[in-house]
């Protein structure tokens, strides 16, 4: 496979010095949560929004069910509220109904959420999750499961899904995993979404919360809505109405997300440190 549409996993750490001096210099001085080894534990909560948010009583996602597989285990990076863990399940004994699979889940948050040193801007609050596309690996022992690579499906000369790689077991998987009253968002790059919006499907409502986002050409990003248990949790807006189909324009790959390090709320010190 070409070097340029597949991006090994093992290189996204190195990504984290492309950050721009001002966000780095400020990450540094947060608490490291990825040191924190174990959830802290508790009645489900989440404190704050998807991009500066902790949680209690997090839950593991076991590394293999029916129609999935976790990878990366080593980072510590397969906790979530009981809700997405639950969710996770669900679509993996959905994939497997289906017949095609199994799907590989990457990350979803730290054992007490928080910022990530690399990787991620969001992914703090225990509700998202990103399953890649690919698809035609069988069951791996655990240890096969660290720095896979991710091919990317869009092809860089037409801005198109490339067609040796996209397929339609793929349109499917977003389909499944949209079809779930808790996804508030599913973020896929734009050339992917537009693949979807022109395909003829029975039941169109699911395209309005697909969004597109850069660097989402080898995973889709899932987000759920806040629970009901969380009462300290801040949902997104719902998104725009429609299907999202119109004036989508492509996006650059621009590897890391710039967004700066945003306030935690005041309840993640005690998260933090208990």
């Amino acid at each position: 496979m070409p070097a340029s549409l597949t991006r090994p996993n093992r290189l996204r750490p190195l990504l984290a010095p492309l950050l721009l001096a001002a966000g780095l210099a400020q990450a540094q001085a947060q608490p490291d949560w990825s040191t924190v080894a174990d959830p802290l534990p508790g009645p489900p909560q989440i404190f704050g929004h998807h991009g500066a948010a902790c949680i209690i009583g997090a839950e593991a996602l076991p590394p293999e069910g029916p129609g999935y597989q976790a990878v990366d285990l080593e980072r510590n990076r397969y906790y979530g509220h009981p809700e997405l863990i639950d969710y996770v399940q669900r679509l993996g004994q959905k994939i497997a109904d289906a017949g095609f699979g199994p799907m590989l889940v990457g990350d979803l948050a730290q054992p007490r959420g928080g910022p990530m040193s690399y990787g991620h801007v969001s992914h703090q609050s225990g509700l998202d999750v990103d399953i890649w596309f690919r698809l035609d690996l069988p069951l791996l022992d655990r240890s096969e499961r660290e720095n896979l690579d991710q091919p990317i499906l869009v092809d860089p000369d037409t801005g198109r899904m490339d067609p040796n790689r996209w397929t339609d077991d793929h349109a499917q998987l977003i389909r499944l995993a949209a079809d779930d009253p808790r996804v508030a968002r599913i973020f896929v790059d734009a050339a992917v979404k537009q693949d979807l919006c022109e395909r003829e499907w029975d039941d169109r409502s699911w395209l309005r919360q697909v969004r597109p986002w850069s660097a989402h050409d080898e995973h889709l990003h899932v987000r759920l809505r806040c629970p009901a248990d969380s009462p300290a949790c801040v949902d997104q807006p719902e998104p725009p109405p429609g299907e999202g189909c119109r004036n989508l324009v492509p996006t650059p790959r621009t590897g890391v997300d710039p967004s700066p390090i945003r306030t935690l709320p005041t309840a993640c010190r005690a998260v933090l440190q208990r």
